[in-house]
C-alpha cells in the first residue's frame, strides 16, 4: 500500500511538550512492567520495527473479524461426504486461512504487540513504546486523556499518519530516553 503524505505533523515543539508531560508524569515512563528500565534506543528500535512491519504487512485502522468473504471458503456441511473428504476439505480450509492470515494488515496496537513478541522488542519496550506514543498524542492534541491507540483508530486516519507518529516516537525515545543524555555528555 503506497504511503500518502501525512496530514499529521509531529514537530520539535510536539516532542518538547511530550518531554514536559513525561517529566510531570506520576509514573516513570522508561520503567516497564518488569520493573526494569529500558533505554531510549531499545524503545526506538521497537518503534522502528513496528513501522517496518506495518510497511511490509500494511496498516489497518481497526481489526476486521469475520467479514462476509471469510465464510465463502468454509467447507459445506454435507452429510454425503466421507470422513476422508471432510478432513481434506477442513485441512485445505485451515491452510488457506493460515496463508491469508500472514498477509492481513495490522493495527498499530497489533503491530506493537507483534514486535514485542520478536527479537526486536519485549513486553517492556512494547508498553513503554505505547506510552511514549500516547505522550506524543497528548502533546499533539493538547488533551491529557488522549491515547495513541484510539487516536490511530479514528476515521480518516491514514498509514502516513501512523508512519509520522512512529517516526516521531522513535525520535522522542532516542532524544529523551535513558542513554540519550549520557551519550550526549560523553561526545
Amino acid at each position: 500500500m503506497p504511503v500518502t503524505p501525512s496530514s499529521v505533523v509531529f514537530t520539535a515543539e510536539t516532542l518538547r511538550k511530550a518531554a514536559e508531560l513525561e517529566a510531570d508524569a506520576y509514573r516513570p515512563l522508561w520503567i516497564g512492567p518488569s520493573g526494569e528500565e529500558s533505554t531510549g534506543e531499545a524503545v526506538a528500535r521497537h518503534l522502528d520495527a513496528t513501522l517496518a512491519l506495518l510497511d511490509k504487512d500494511g496498516w489497518d485502522r481497526v481489526m476486521h473479524f469475520g467479514t462476509d468473504d471469510s465464510t465463502s471458503h468454509i467447507p459445506a456441511d454435507d452429510d454425503s461426504m466421507t470422513v476422508k473428504a471432510m478432513l481434506k476439505a477442513l485441512l485445505r480450509f485451515i491452510r488457506e486461512d493460515i496463508a491469508s492470515a500472514k498477509t492481513h494488515r495490522r493495527t498499530l496496537f497489533a503491530a506493537l504487540r507483534h514486535v514485542g513478541e520478536s527479537d526486536d522488542g519485549d513486553s517492556d519496550t512494547r508498553d513503554i513504546a505505547g506510552e511514549a506514543l500516547t505522550l506524543l498524542i497528548q502533546a499533539h492534541t493538547g488533551s491529557p486523556t488522549a491515547r495513541a491507540t484510539p487516536w490511530s483508530e479514528r476515521l480518516g486516519r491514514t498509514h502516513a499518519d501512523i508512519t509520522a507518529l512512529l517516526t516521531a516516537g522513535a525520535e522522542f525515545a532516542r532524544t529523551h530516553g535513558p542513554g540519550a543524555k549520557d551519550e550526549t555528555a560523553a561526545a
